[in-house]
């Protein structure tokens, strides 16, 4: 049962990693601007339709109440493809009209699937790992800040395009076809376990941590040296064999404990007072009776759920609201700049949007790791800090990454982007063990969706705000077309996002100081 524990975590790590395609769009969004000749003010709508599928999110939890999970997992995966898929087939000429609407709609239903397998890998993560919920979490949904990096290498190597117009269509054609055969995949075992006793699996998450440290490494240095490796073909290819081998090495955790899993079934007779461990603690021999349970209370008081709130109570609760703006002005607020990163980039004199996307990704895959990182290694000490307080800490670096968007310079573009790919990461992780420890585990599915209804609607307050700015400095500098060039074209759009992060900021400390237990 074990090494099946850990197969269901390798399976969200995969699904995990092929699920940002919403992390793609700065790379067509161009593209789509040009065919459909609309504005940005437009444009950005469609970004906000990018996130707007999340408003129904909460359907994927309710289905995942009644529905086996792998069927939940094929059903979402099955909207991306009909979203992403028609509009490729109309980027490439095949479908001969598409009104801003029908993509306004589609896009829309594309991001809705996203959703859909987010709620499956939660739900495995928190109900197979009960005592490790935000290790497990944490270490799956890290693995979304790879995709972007995942989909350049794929078109990089793979794909072998150039132009920004075979670009597009290559990002298109796989946000459709990617997610949905790794969840053909990944459905058999993308399930819950019975496990039977709960009980930390320190072995086993060492390992996990290891490979995935490494993995984030790897896409650092290659992201860094991307425009190096985009040189040589021989470079591209084998950026993307290392991306895949590394993707493959957390298979080697299940199958480690199935050999063990057979070894113990052939072991000895042992001393009384020891147990053949075939559910636990995993890469370990045997432990004392004694020592196990000592251990199970120790891993049950780390995770403390206050009580199971249904969403009807949910919405009555001026905690959840307080967590509701939290979570408003700090990752949907990084959210928003990192959909707007193409833009941002052009009006720069940034050409290649595609590496500033992969940065944001890499550093996004930091951020989820860190709260992770954090709770293994001080799980039990006295001074650890809230989740509500982490937030905080969190949300206080991205107040400064906007002001410092104020200078001009590729390096201080790099930094910010980079700073608020962390903490956004971050916070989203923090924010799937917040929900669960303050509303309970059981409706999960559709509490957590309905906290980041926010997303799309921050979505279209702030970026239409940062649209109409960009449009009026770009009729005052004289651009056609409604193209802005130049610093002044976000300007005013920094401040406002950088004081808004502060008053979130401030809000984070309130909300600790409620929930925080004595």
């Amino acid at each position: 049962m074990a090494a099946l524990q850990w197969l269901s975590l390798v399976a969200a790590i995969w699904l995990q990693a092929v699920s940002g395609t919403n992390t793609n769009f700065p790379v067509y969004s161009s593209r789509l601007k040009h065919l459909l000749s609309i504005s940005q003010v437009q444009l950005n709508n469609l970004a906000f339709a990018n996130d707007a599928g999340k408003l129904f999110g909460w359907f994927s939890g309710i289905a995942a109440l009644y529905l086996p999970l792998w069927l939940v997992l094929l059903l979402g995966s099955s909207l991306g493809f009909v979203g992403y898929g028609v509009q490729y087939l109309f980027l490439v000429g095949k479908i001969a009209y598409l009104s801003y609407w029908h993509v306004f709609v589609l896009t829309a239903l594309a991001g809705n699937s996203i959703c859909w397998i987010n709620t499956v890998c939660y739900i495995v993560a928190i109900r197979n790992f009960p005592s490790d919920r935000q290790v497990a979490v944490g270490i799956s949904t890290s693995y979304v800040g790879l995709s972007a990096k995942i989909f350049t290498d794929i078109v990089e190597a793979a794909m072998n395009v150039s132009s920004p117009t075979d670009r597009a269509h290559a990002y298109l054609l796989l946000n459709s076809l990617l997610p949905l055969i790794v969840a053909v995949v990944a459905s058999p075992i993308a399930r819950e376990i019975k496990i039977g006793v709960s009980r930390r699996l320190a072995g086993g998450f060492s390992v996990m941590f290891a490979i995935t440290i490494a993995t984030g490494v790897y896409a650092v240095i290659t992201t860094t040296l991307g425009s190096e490796i985009s040189r040589k073909k021989l470079l591209k290819h084998l950026s993307f064999a290392g991306m895949a081998v590394l993707l493959c090495l957390p298979t080697l955790v299940p199958l480690g404990q199935k050999i063990t899993e057979l070894c113990r079934k052939k072991c000895p007779i042992r001393p009384k007072n020891q147990v053949c461990d075939h559910q636990g603690s995993d890469f370990s021999v045997g432990i004392e009776g004694g020592e196990v349970k000592e251990e199970e209370q120790q891993s049950q008081s780390v995770i403390v759920v206050v009580e199971e709130v249904e969403w009807k109570d949910l919405v009555k609760r001026g905690d959840f609201w307080l967590y509701f703006l939290v979570y408003f002005l700090g990752a949907t607020l990084g959210l928003v700049y990192l959909n707007n990163l193409g833009q941002i980039a052009e009006s720069r004199g940034f050409s290649n949007a595609s590496l500033l996307v992969s940065l944001s990704s890499s550093f996004g895959f930091f951020g989820r790791l860190l709260p992770s990182l954090y709770d293994y290694f001080f799980s039990m000490s006295k001074n650890k800090i809230s989740r509500p307080a982490s937030i905080a800490v969190m949300m206080a670096p991205m107040c400064g990454a906007f002001f410092l968007l104020l200078h001009g310079g590729h390096g201080c573009l790099y930094t910010s982007t980079a700073i608020i790919g962390v903490c956004t990461g971050a916070i989203t992780s923090v924010a799937v063990s917040t929900t669960t420890e303050l509303f309970g585990a059981k409706n999960f599915g559709v509490n957590h969706n309905i906290l980041v209804t926010n997303i799309p609607i921050g979505s279209f307050i702030f970026g239409d705000f940062a649209a109409y700015v960009y449009k009026r400095q770009g009729r005052i500098s004289g651009g056609s077309d409604g193209i802005c060039t130049g610093m002044q074209c976000f300007h005013t759009t920094f401040v406002v996002w950088g004081c808004l992060c502060f008053f979130g900021t401030c809000l984070a400390v309130l909300f600790h100081s409620r929930t925080r237990r004595n």
